[in-house]
């Protein structure tokens, strides 16, 4: 039977603060005792003696989060639907509608729908809202309402949702939906092959060995591989992923952590599929992980060359620990470092600003890859040529962050028609269609000097200047707030390449914008355009 929301009621959470500040995770087991002590007592005195009935679940909930909260935000605690997730999203394989869907209060969005999947098949479209499940209003669930969607088999689901302001209803049949590590691979050429790397689950290393293979036998001599967009996943496919372009007993990564146990190297333990196949890796600020472990080694090893931009930075390792009652706290164990002895681990969760964000490493340390090339660790790996449209900024991060390109490309894809991949051109008077659509929307974001000046006129220090100065910070604010919309301008190639991304998928699904970029896409034209240029590839390894 499912939860439905209930009054919650505000509570001081004093155990919170007793609990983070209290233990400092050290190995003092007396010390860790006593703060679990505490809380408990507290916990009990809480729940028994509040003026207002509380939900000890909730509560509970609550505090951990909050524990949580003050350390990295790949430390969670998994509750048994989270754990199923977590299972589910690793295996890559699953039962329900077969569809990428976001989560809201009161409703579930229809982010992609996986062609020929069940959502796919009752109609269902990116941008179309979820509001009811069954005879359950979303709005109305108190748990994820996106697990109403999963189901055995040849069950059914009945959906009620809005597109374009009109109220449908659709019947689901559901089925096993497969996820795919490698969604898409082709020959780019006569003799490049293309392979898309897209997550690192169960299957990434042997469907990126069938892709090589396959590949290799239609006449690739050249290989692209592509991990742009890759949030990463586990770490032995990352390990054998990179064991196929080299040989056995290589050693990939080391973590290291102050438990003796999880203290290891992690060396290549098959034989290769190809260790001299010319080799380009694509990463982007959206590659991280178990992304920046293939190409960070692959790198340092001078096995292949890096294009694209700088990856997230993500040098953390996480384990799932098991707790009671079928969950689990998944917990940072270790950082990683590549080949060359980095770790590319970008923010700082331990030492944070007034604000309480993590510090932006911005020191970098030097290392050298086999053939003595310069590499450097904490931000992330950076690619050995840039490609401009594959950068990103605070902009362009806002406006994905805020989905007004998300929205934007549901808008137009109502508005216009297209037919074939190879002639959708987003043209210049398109781009100036989305600049109003930003203008009319609700999308802001402010800069660091922006918070400042705001600071500025909203503290003390107010009274000490004239209404002239006054005056003139906030001119000066709206002002900046102009200019803002005048930097759709200055970095529309990065803007631009987001918005075709998401506009071509609406009408093509993933597979045509794969076959869009092998047109149009700037990186993927540059890597071919370099290893079809034999010296400067060598010469950029050596």
């Amino acid at each position: 039977m499912h939860k439905l929301v209930k009054k919650k009621v505000l509570i001081p959470f004093i155990a919170i603060a007793i609990l983070v500040t209290g233990s400092s995770f050290k190995s003092d087991f007396f010390e860790i005792a006593k703060q679990i002590e505490i809380f408990t007592t507290l916990f009990k005195e809480l729940n028994m003696n509040y003026v207002d009935e509380t939900n000890p679940a909730e509560l509970m909930d609550t505090a951990i989060k909050n524990m949580l909260e003050d350390l990295d935000p790949y430390t969670k605690f998994l509750n048994e639907q989270d754990v199923e997730a977590y299972k589910i999203n690793n295996a890559g394989e699953y039962s329900g509608i077969g569809s990428l869907v976001r989560s809201y209060k009161d409703k579930l969005l229809i982010v992609e729908p996986y062609k020929d999947y069940p959502a796919d098949k009752a109609g269902l479209k990116a941008g179309d809202e979820i509001i009811k499940i069954g005879d359950i209003n979303v709005a109305d669930f108190d748990d994820n309402a996106s697990e109403l969607l999963k189901g055995a088999n040849g069950t059914y689901v009945t959906v009620t949702y809005k597109r374009q302001g009109e109220t449908k209803t659709t019947t689901i049949k559901r089925e096993g939906i497969e996820v795919d590590a490698v969604p898409f691979y082709k020959m780019v050429d006569g003799k490049t092959g293309y392979i898309v790397l897209s997550k690192f689950n169960a299957k990434a290393s042997d469907q990126t060995k069938e892709a090589l293979k396959d590949l290799k036998g239609k006449g690739a001599e050249k290989i692209i591989l592509d991990l742009r967009g890759n949030p990463g996943g586990l770490l032995s496919e990352a390990i054998n992923v990179t064991n196929l372009f080299v040989p056995k007993g290589e050693l990939i990564v080391t973590t290291k952590s102050k438990v003796k146990k999880f203290n290891r190297e992690y060396k290549t333990k098959n034989k290769a599929v190809d260790t001299e196949i010319p080799l380009v890796v694509l990463v982007n600020g959206r590659s991280a992980s178990a992304s920046e472990i293939v190409s960070g080694s692959l790198q340092d090893l001078d096995r292949a060359v890096i294009m694209g931009a700088r990856s997230f930075g993500k040098g953390l390792v996480q384990r799932p620990m098991k707790l009671t009652y079928g969950t689990q706290l998944k917990v940072t164990i270790s950082r990683y470092y590549t080949a060359s002895g980095r770790c590319i681990q970008a923010l700082d969760y331990w030492n944070r600003d007034d604000s309480g964000n993590a510090v932006r490493n911005t020191e970098f340390n030097d290392f050298k890859t086999r053939n003595g090339r310069k590499v450097q660790d904490g931000g992330g790996v950076l690619p050995d040529i840039e490609i401009e449209a594959a950068k990103t900024n605070n902009l362009t991060k806002a406006l994905l962050a805020s989905h007004t390109i998300f929205d934007y490309a549901t808008t137009y894809s109502y508005k216009n028609k297209v037919e074939d991949v190879s002639k959708f051109s987003f043209t210049s008077n398109d781009f100036e269609g989305f600049k109003t659509f930003v203008s009319n929307s609700d999308f802001s974001f402010e800069t660091k000097s922006q918070k400042a000046l705001r600071e500025a006129l909203s503290g003390d220090d107010k009274e000490i200047y004239g209404s002239n100065v006054q005056d003139g910070y906030k001119n000066l604010l709206a002002e900046m707030e102009k200019s803002k919309l005048n930097a759709l301008d200055t970095f529309q190639k990065e803007i631009q390449k987001n918005l075709e991304d998401e506009i071509v998928k609406r009408y093509f699904y993933r597979e045509g914008l794969y076959n869009y970029y092998l047109l149009k896409d700037e990186a993927i034209l540059a890597a071919t355009e370099l290893l079809n240029a034999n010296e400067k590839y060598t010469s950029i390894l050596k």
